[in-house]
Protein backbone atom coordinates (compact mmCIF):
# COMPACT_ATOMS: atom_id res chain seq x y z
CA UNK A 1 0.00 0.00 0.00
CA UNK A 2 1.25 3.32 -0.72
CA UNK A 3 2.92 5.37 1.97
CA UNK A 4 0.14 8.64 1.41
CA UNK A 5 -2.61 6.07 1.49
CA UNK A 6 -1.21 4.20 4.98
CA UNK A 7 -1.21 8.40 5.79
CA UNK A 8 -4.52 8.80 5.29
CA UNK A 9 -5.99 5.99 7.09
CA UNK A 10 -4.27 6.75 9.77
CA UNK A 11 -5.23 9.99 9.92
CA UNK A 12 -8.77 9.48 8.96
CA UNK A 13 -8.44 7.32 12.31
CA UNK A 14 -7.24 9.73 14.18
CA UNK A 15 -9.64 12.45 13.26
CA UNK A 16 -12.78 10.23 14.53
CA UNK A 17 -14.83 11.25 17.78
CA UNK A 18 -12.53 10.45 20.58
CA UNK A 19 -13.44 7.83 23.82
CA UNK A 20 -13.62 9.29 27.43
CA UNK A 21 -10.02 7.54 28.97
CA UNK A 22 -11.84 4.80 30.88
CA UNK A 23 -13.79 3.62 27.43
CA UNK A 24 -10.50 3.91 25.47
CA UNK A 25 -8.45 1.74 28.38
CA UNK A 26 -11.18 -1.05 27.93
CA UNK A 27 -11.32 -0.61 23.96
CA UNK A 28 -7.77 -0.25 23.19
CA UNK A 29 -5.94 -2.81 20.95
CA UNK A 30 -2.97 -4.43 21.80
CA UNK A 31 -1.72 -3.47 18.27
CA UNK A 32 0.44 -1.30 17.18
CA UNK A 33 -0.76 1.79 16.41
CA UNK A 34 -0.58 5.95 16.47
CA UNK A 35 -2.74 7.84 19.29
CA UNK A 36 -3.50 11.45 19.71
CA UNK A 37 -4.79 12.93 22.82
CA UNK A 38 -7.51 15.84 22.73
CA UNK A 39 -9.06 18.59 24.88
CA UNK A 40 -11.53 21.17 25.39
CA UNK A 41 -10.37 24.44 24.23
CA UNK A 42 -10.82 25.36 27.98
CA UNK A 43 -8.04 22.87 28.64
CA UNK A 44 -4.37 24.93 28.00
CA UNK A 45 -6.54 27.64 26.53
CA UNK A 46 -2.75 29.03 25.37
CA UNK A 47 -1.98 26.13 23.28
CA UNK A 48 -4.30 26.38 19.99
CA UNK A 49 -4.81 22.84 18.16
CA UNK A 50 -6.78 21.54 15.52
CA UNK A 51 -10.50 20.59 16.10
CA UNK A 52 -11.61 17.91 15.60
CA UNK A 53 -14.14 17.13 13.02
CA UNK A 54 -16.42 14.47 14.51
CA UNK A 55 -16.20 16.84 18.12
CA UNK A 56 -15.44 20.21 17.15
CA UNK A 57 -15.57 20.59 20.81
CA UNK A 58 -11.94 19.20 21.55
CA UNK A 59 -8.85 20.26 20.13
CA UNK A 60 -5.54 18.31 19.32
CA UNK A 61 -3.43 18.42 21.53
CA UNK A 62 -0.76 15.72 21.35
CA UNK A 63 0.85 12.57 18.67
CA UNK A 64 2.43 9.51 19.66
CA UNK A 65 3.42 5.94 18.24
CA UNK A 66 3.25 2.60 20.20
CA UNK A 67 4.21 -0.89 19.53
CA UNK A 68 1.22 -1.35 21.59
CA UNK A 69 -1.35 0.83 22.01
CA UNK A 70 -2.80 -0.57 24.95
CA UNK A 71 0.18 -1.18 27.19
CA UNK A 72 1.22 2.35 25.92
CA UNK A 73 -1.82 4.39 27.47
CA UNK A 74 -2.47 2.40 30.32
CA UNK A 75 0.67 1.53 31.42
CA UNK A 76 2.61 4.74 31.03
CA UNK A 77 0.27 7.40 29.62
CA UNK A 78 -1.99 6.96 32.46
CA UNK A 79 0.43 5.96 34.95
CA UNK A 80 3.79 6.88 35.08
CA UNK A 81 5.68 10.30 34.62
CA UNK A 82 8.89 8.54 34.46
CA UNK A 83 8.06 6.70 31.00
CA UNK A 84 5.91 9.69 29.63
CA UNK A 85 6.73 12.94 27.89
CA UNK A 86 3.06 13.75 27.61
CA UNK A 87 2.85 13.51 31.38
CA UNK A 88 5.99 14.80 31.93
CA UNK A 89 5.05 18.52 29.86
CA UNK A 90 1.64 18.10 31.30
CA UNK A 91 3.16 18.19 34.76
CA UNK A 92 4.97 21.08 34.04
CA UNK A 93 2.39 22.75 32.34
CA UNK A 94 -0.01 22.35 35.55
CA UNK A 95 2.29 23.07 38.22
CA UNK A 96 1.49 26.50 39.23
CA UNK A 97 -2.42 25.47 39.07
CA UNK A 98 -2.23 22.02 40.65
CA UNK A 99 0.94 21.76 42.75
CA UNK A 100 2.73 18.69 41.59
CA UNK A 101 5.67 17.88 43.05
CA UNK A 102 8.68 16.09 41.91
CA UNK A 103 11.77 13.94 42.85
CA UNK A 104 14.90 12.23 41.98
CA UNK A 105 14.99 8.75 41.21
CA UNK A 106 17.36 7.56 39.12
CA UNK A 107 15.26 10.51 36.78
CA UNK A 108 12.99 13.20 37.34
CA UNK A 109 9.96 11.87 38.45
CA UNK A 110 6.74 12.82 39.59
CA UNK A 111 5.98 12.19 43.25
CA UNK A 112 3.81 9.33 43.83
CA UNK A 113 0.76 11.05 45.44
CA UNK A 114 0.84 13.29 42.36
CA UNK A 115 0.84 10.52 40.20
CA UNK A 116 -2.34 9.26 41.00
CA UNK A 117 -3.49 13.34 40.91
CA UNK A 118 -2.29 14.17 37.33
CA UNK A 119 -4.04 10.54 36.19
CA UNK A 120 -7.18 12.05 37.60
CA UNK A 121 -6.96 15.59 36.10
CA UNK A 122 -6.37 13.23 32.55
CA UNK A 123 -9.09 11.46 33.09
CA UNK A 124 -11.21 14.64 33.87
CA UNK A 125 -10.15 16.70 30.74
CA UNK A 126 -8.77 14.42 27.92
CA UNK A 127 -10.00 12.21 25.56
CA UNK A 128 -8.06 9.67 22.97
CA UNK A 129 -8.95 8.24 19.20
CA UNK A 130 -6.06 5.94 17.78
CA UNK A 131 -4.87 4.28 14.69
CA UNK A 132 -3.66 0.71 14.60
CA UNK A 133 -0.90 0.93 11.97
CA UNK A 134 1.70 -2.45 12.18
CA UNK A 135 4.42 0.45 11.82
CA UNK A 136 3.51 3.33 13.36
CA UNK A 137 7.28 5.07 13.02
CA UNK A 138 7.19 5.20 9.46
CA UNK A 139 4.34 7.52 9.32
CA UNK A 140 4.33 9.08 12.80
CA UNK A 141 6.19 12.41 11.68
CA UNK A 142 4.59 12.88 9.08
CA UNK A 143 1.57 12.77 10.50
CA UNK A 144 2.99 15.33 13.61
CA UNK A 145 3.86 17.57 10.50
CA UNK A 146 0.40 17.87 8.96
CA UNK A 147 -1.92 17.72 12.14
CA UNK A 148 0.97 20.04 14.19
CA UNK A 149 0.08 19.49 17.67
CA UNK A 150 1.25 21.84 20.09
CA UNK A 151 2.57 19.53 22.63
CA UNK A 152 5.03 17.98 20.47
CA UNK A 153 7.89 19.54 20.00
CA UNK A 154 9.13 18.19 17.23
CA UNK A 155 8.94 19.87 14.04
CA UNK A 156 7.39 22.92 15.75
CA UNK A 157 8.59 25.98 14.13
CA UNK A 158 9.81 28.75 16.81
CA UNK A 159 7.23 30.59 18.77
CA UNK A 160 5.54 31.35 21.60
CA UNK A 161 3.78 27.63 21.86
CA UNK A 162 7.07 26.26 21.38
CA UNK A 163 8.69 28.14 24.31
CA UNK A 164 5.61 27.18 26.53
CA UNK A 165 6.36 23.62 26.29
CA UNK A 166 9.88 24.19 26.53
CA UNK A 167 9.55 26.53 30.03
CA UNK A 168 6.96 23.53 30.96
CA UNK A 169 9.46 20.93 30.65
CA UNK A 170 12.58 23.10 32.40
CA UNK A 171 10.10 23.87 35.11
CA UNK A 172 9.37 19.97 35.84
CA UNK A 173 12.87 19.08 35.65
CA UNK A 174 13.88 22.07 37.60
CA UNK A 175 10.97 21.47 40.42
CA UNK A 176 12.96 18.18 41.89
CA UNK A 177 16.17 20.30 42.56
CA UNK A 178 19.82 19.81 41.46
CA UNK A 179 20.53 15.98 41.12
CA UNK A 180 21.71 13.99 44.22
CA UNK A 181 25.04 13.14 44.15
CA UNK A 182 26.81 9.57 45.30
Amino acid sequence: MPKETVIQRAAAALLTSPHSLTDAVAELPRAAGLYAWWAPPNVLPTFPGRANPADPGRRLLYLGKATRLRDRIASNHLKRSRSSTLRRTLAGLLMPTEGYRTMWTDRVVIVPEDEGRLTEWMHKHLALSWAENPDPRSVEADLISWFRPPLNITGMEQGAVLDAVKQARLRYYGSAGPRPTG
